[in-house]
């Protein structure tokens, strides 16, 4: 489950902006993950909540924020947001698409008390 290690990860950023802002509790964390980085989202909460204990965001809500599949088509020359890596463009029907975004995961933000 890959999910541990992102939240460990995400860990490691909380606690370090946490230290920088002089901040003593997280109480939400915002969390933005594309459609296709395969982070299963029951299971990132899940971990979040065993790897933050102990830590300044123990107890802090998990808010996941999903961003589209987005891809250049490079027969109409737009950029179109998809569903899957393989969907043809929803407004050509063109198929030589290249993806432009939808696999990142970042914080957007923390919410402090």
């Amino acid at each position: 489950m890959h999910e541990m290690s992102l939240c460990e990860g995400m860990r490691s950023v909380i606690e370090d902006q946490a230290r920088q802002h002089n901040v003593a509790r997280i109480t939400r964390v915002r969390v933005e993950i594309g459609r296709f980085a395969g982070v299963e989202t029951k299971a990132l909460h899940f971990a979040f909540d065993v790897v933050m204990r102990g830590s300044v965001a123990e107890g802090a809500e998990l808010v996941t924020l999903d961003l589209p599949g987005r891809a250049l088509c490079y027969d109409c020359m737009k950029e179109v947001e998809i569903e899957a890596r393989l969907d043809p463009c929803p407004l050509c029907g063109g198929g030589k698409l290249m993806p432009q975004g939808g696999d990142e995961m970042r914080i957007k933000d923390l919410e402090v008390a």
